[in-house]
């Protein structure tokens, strides 16, 4: 597979429209997946959340059951490693093994990758994109978009039930449905946002019916380190509301992270809660890192999060997005609330 690096000038690719032969494709895929007889490896993007991890745990126990050679490589962070198993998951690799299928899941950006060099990657003798996000430009040999669905795990599940069929084997266990079902409910909110469709409510019951202990699951999927609380504390106290109240804006400076600790990025669980504050059209929030900020930001019907963040090379999907932004908490606000205000006032709500 060729990659080619998008330049800095270049505009951002976006495209909402889903697979015309959605089926078609899931079908295809999994029929390369039941014939490929090299390795397989597995990656996603930075900073993994529920879907990133859950989608590719459950491909790779699926493919484990098939008795094919996989690696995922994937750091998980700790709140979501109660759902792995020793081994399971494989450190960063600087190349590929020979006749590898590689396997991109929920990755929008080539750039975003991780765990396998940007320059090694075209290096797959075959790849696979499944993905769920409408900035993806359908890289790879065979790729598959669908930015309806509520995660990518959603669409892994989908592999998984057209495995069943073609290899006429039955495939689905708990171990392989607790990963799928976890990238449902981190992505759809435990089915508060508004991406929650009854399909996605059809496919969490089907998950349900094996074996998955949901309580246990949806329980252990909030537990966070105490130090969370702490920063908690200090982030709500920067909430602020600009733009006539449209805007619920948050952030976490250097300075707080020195006094609590570094601790893991937590970016969609403080967005999440200030998306609740009455009148607020766009939740952001800002985390800066050593040379940037990192922009999370939500948004509710009629505002586009996913226009927002691309004005400054972001990405993600129409309800939830991000971008990064060279320079600190300051210039961060200044830009991303520049570009917010943009598309409040193309939607006539200032």
């Amino acid at each position: 597979m060729s990659v080619t690096t998008p330049s800095l000038t270049e505009k951002p690719f976006v495209n909402n429209q889903g697979e015309a032969n959605y089926q078609e494709k899931i079908n295809l895929i999994a029929e390369k997946l039941k014939s490929w007889s090299g390795p397989f490896v597995i990656i996603s993007h930075v900073d993994p959340d529920g879907d990133a991890l859950g989608s590719a745990l459950a491909l790779k126990r699926v493919l484990d059951a098939l008795a094919k050679d996989t690696t995922l490589v994937m750091d998980a962070p700790k709140y979501l490693q109660f759902i792995t198993k020793l081994g399971e998951l494989s450190p960063p690799i600087q190349r590929l093994p020979e006749n590898c299928l590689l396997a991109i899941l929920d990755v929008a950006d080539l750039q975003r990758c991780e765990g396998v060099p940007l320059e090694v990657v075209g290096s797959a003798a075959f790849t696979v994109n499944i993905d769920h996000h409408g900035t993806n430009n359908r890289f790879g040999d065979l790729a598959c978009v669908e930015p309806d669905k509520a995660a990518t795990a959603q669409m892994v599940k989908d592999v998984i039930d057209a495995l069943e069929k073609t290899t006429k084997r039955s495939l689905w266990t708990a171990d392989i449905a607790t990963p799928c079902l976890t990238g449902i409910l981190t992505d759809t909110g435990n089915f508060r946002f508004g991406n929650t469709s009854p399909e996605v409510l059809r496919d969490a019951g089907e998950l349900l019916q094996h074996d998955v202990q949901y309580v246990e699951l949806t329980d252990r999927l909030q537990w966070r380190h105490p130090d969370y609380f702490k920063m908690l504390g200090k982030v709500m106290g920067t909430v602020e509301f600009p733009l006539n109240g449209l805007v619920a804006l948050a952030s976490m400076d250097k300075k707080m992270i020195a006094e609590i600790g570094e601790t893991e990025d937590d970016s969609s669980d403080y967005v999440g809660l200030i998306r609740y504050a009455e009148g607020v059209k766009v939740a952001i929030f800002l985390r800066e890192k050593d040379d940037f900020t990192k922009i999370s930001m939500r948004a509710r019907e009629g505002v586009s999060a996913q226009a927002i963040c691309m004005t400054l090379g972001g990405g993600g999907h129409v309800a939830a997005a991000g971008a990064k932004v060279k320079g600190g908490i300051e210039e961060a606000k200044k830009q991303i609330l520049a570009a917010t205000e943009a598309e409040l006032r193309k939607h006539q709500l200032l």
